[in-house]
């Protein structure tokens, strides 16, 4: 590996500095040391109010004092055992490994990302069951499902409360997902191949192999970068993610693709234009998948391009380039919008869940206010979740890197760049009202590389600022010796019990897979899913034009049963052909002192809201008795395109629209196979006669 320096230990690309420039860069790494552990460390989740609470922070805080207290005291006495047991400090042997490890960096780089990818497959496999399990996932393969067939949307159904989901919209006659088309496309490359499941360790993959093309530049030290690049590609949290179908892995590809372009760019003593639009290509592809992650790239990267070519007029070249590389990809993303949302800057967020869904400090979309002491909680509480996700290590993830950084005084411009990134990354999502969390800290998850990179200079750095006296020698064994035994920890205990953990939910999303209808002899068929009240309440809303923020806010003020009865009218009358009228208005004024509503259980995670001491009609109760029997979630089947079966959420007496319009199907009804929280579905065979009898009767 070869580093680009413009003066002793600095790793740096731009050129020579000033004096005054030199003392700015000497406080990089403790500025960022400092708050990295401020926010790593200290409970500012719990501090500030207006948002959720991180409930976890006392748990947490017991991990950190007695795992540390664990690898550290193992540290301990293997450093005393150590003196008179030499196996146990085989430093020449580990230096003459990591001389030969270093002299064949690109050899040793291909079998790390062959391991990584062959592990990342086999969690997609045996862990996810290769099978898309947060709503996210299944949406985002929806719409790669479209883009695969050839079309950038579906023609709406005259019934959508048969057929919605959370995070597929339907408006102006089209069906698509709410993400941007770049998330959809890269799955769709591998959707359309049958392998949608392996979409997810490809891009991780590709990861591993952008990195450590940045680390050539960025890392002068050849051992180093390896061992950022074994420590990115081992993280549980980038292996784990890498084997789902989010879009947060291939956005994180493009994004350090280009931030590798950008780097050699830099570091050449000659323009290189092509290079900087690939490297521009790679950044408007990141951000067609996530918007918010290729703007944190994208900001501090442009500025770099304009400054050094406000210094060198040449360099305009790599400037023009990589601006017209970016645009290429936007104007897609552009182009798909207009064709989707009805405007090019219009994003299937805002048409889902309205203006509200944008990112800044205002009212949300399901009616709290999103301020910004809620954005530092938010960026508190992805903090901490990394601390523990991260790495599985009985010592915080973050404790290591931060270290290093409070070590370093010299800060080259290839880690101050991925700082800004991370600064700009985090005052981007603290203006976001959602609390993404997946896995991890899933919106967090473009920090990985910038951890896994200062995680491997510890070491080293704790080398160069320790004397060679027996105290410093006994500090230098100890860490060592603590951060083998942390680390021995996470592969034999904390990892594998995670992912016995990710092996053991979500088993109906798994069930759902293609062919599951025709291995139970059910073909050409109906297929209602038994969805919880509040589901089938909320997908009627949305059908009636109340946006998906209102129908949960009206939902949680108003009593079950007389919304039900609400709807039902209004779906009547627009059956009839009545004029169109303002459904959220119409409901907004059933909303009375909703302190006075009760909440009933459904099922796991749903509830309804109930007036103490009413009477409710049969209709209502055989609701609420289907629901605590056991439900199913509709939107893994939408995935499934098995002998032409048509899945739809069960809603009763209004199914008879589907089942007049295919008289000739036969119907059956998937349920859990009891109420145990644990049971599979299972496809029961109903029919006609007994259908039309219950909706009588519910009549």
């Amino acid at each position: 590996m070869t580093p680009a320096t413009d003066g002793p230990g600095t790793g740096s690309v731009e050129g020579t500095s000033n004096s005054s420039m030199t003392s700015v860069r000497d406080s990089w790494g403790p500025i960022a040391a400092t708050l990295f552990a401020i926010l790593g460390f200290l409970p500012i989740a719990l501090w500030v109010d207006g948002g959720p609470r991180y409930s976890d922070y006392a748990g947490q805080l017991v991990e950190w004092v007695s795992g540390s207290a664990i690898a550290i005291g193992a540290g301990v006495v293997l450093t005393i055992l150590s003196r008179r047991l030499a196996w146990l400090w085989p430093v020449h042997a580990v230096e003459r490994l990591g001389a030969t490890l270093a002299a064949r960096p690109t050899t040793i780089i291909a079998v790390i990302t062959g391991i990584a990818f062959v592990a990342y497959a086999l969690i997609a496999r045996v862990v996810f069951g290769g099978r898309p399990i947060l709503i996210d996932e299944i949406a985002l393969l929806y719409h790669a499902q479209i883009l695969a067939a050839g079309h950038l949307s579906l023609p709406a159904p005259a019934h959508p409360e048969f057929f919605s989901s959370m995070q597929i919209v339907d408006a102006l006659g089209r069906v698509y997902s709410e993400y941007p088309v770049g998330g959809p496309a890269w799955l769709a490359l591998w959707a359309r191949a049958g392998v949608a499941w392996l979409a997810g360790p490809i891009a991780g993959a590709a990861s591993i192999v952008a990195f450590a093309s940045y680390l050539r530049i960025a890392e002068p030290d050849p051992r180093t970068a390896l061992g950022a690049v074994a420590i990115f590609a081992a993280a549980p949290f980038v292996a784990f993610m890498s084997g789902t179908h989010m879009s947060c892995v291939p956005a994180l590809t493009f994004a350090l693709l280009s931030s590798a372009a950008l780097v050699h760019v830099m570091a050449s003593p000659v323009p290189r234009p092509l290079l900087a639009w690939l490297g521009g290509l790679a950044l408007g592809a990141a951000a067609t998948i996530r918007p918010v992650e290729g703007l944190a790239f994208a900001l501090p990267a442009a500025c770099w391009y304009l400054w050094r070519a406000l210094r060198e007029p040449r360099r305009w070249a790599d400037a023009v380039a990589s601006a017209g590389g970016v645009a290429i990809p936007i104007a897609i993303l552009l182009y798909v919008n207009t064709r989707t949302t009805g405007a090019p800057l219009r994003f299937g967020y805002e048409v889902f869940w309205g203006s509200g869904h944008d990112l800044g400090f205002h009212r949300t979309p399901i009616g709290t206010m999103h301020t910004p002491a809620r954005g530092l909680q938010y960026i508190s509480t992805y903090a901490l979740e990394l601390q523990r996700y991260l790495f599985e290590t009985p010592i915080p993830s973050l404790l290591p890197a931060i270290v290093a950084l409070a070590l370093t005084r010299r800060m080259a411009a290839t880690d101050r760049y991925l700082l800004v990134v991370a600064a700009t990354l985090a005052g981007l999502y603290s203006m976001y009202w959602f609390n993404g969390f997946y896995l991890g800290p899933r919106l967090f998850f473009a920090l990985t590389p910038l951890v896994a990179l200062w995680t491997a200079r510890a070491l080293p750095r704790l080398y160069a600022r320790t004397s060679t006296s027996s105290a410093g020698t006994r500090i230098r064994r100890t860490a060592v010796h603590a951060l083998v035994v942390s680390a021995l920890v996470a592969l034999v205990v904390s990892i594998p019990e995670r992912a016995v953990q990710y092996a053991s939910q979500f088993g109906t999303e798994r069930w759902i897979r293609p062919g599951v209808a025709p291995r139970a002899g059910v073909h050409d068929a109906i297929v209602f899913v038994r969805e919880s009240w509040d589901a089938q309440l909320v997908a009627r809303m949305w059908a009636l034009g109340v946006r998906p923020g209102d129908a949960e806010q009206l939902y949680q003020a108003i009593d079950a049963c007389r919304l039900d009865d609400a709807i039902g009218t209004m779906e009547s009358a627009r059956d009839r052909g009545a004029p169109t009228i303002d459904a959220t208005e119409r409901l907004r004024a059933l909303v009375g002192d909703s302190a006075r509503l009760a909440t009933i259980r459904l099922s796991v995670g749903s509830s309804a809201r109930e007036t103490p001491g009413a009477v409710y009609p049969a209709r209502c109760m055989e609701r609420i008795a289907e629901s605590q029997a056991g439900v199913l979630p509709l939107a893994p089947f939408l995935l499934l395109h098995d002998d032409r079966t048509i899945y739809a959420r069960d809603l009763h007496a209004r199914d008879s629209l589907l089942t007049n319009a295919y008289p000739d199907r036969p119907i059956y009804l998937a349920r859990p196979a009891s109420d145990a929280p644990t049971a599979l579905p299972v496809l029961v065979p109903v029919s006609r006669d007994s259908l039309m009898r219950d909706w009588r009767g519910e009549r």
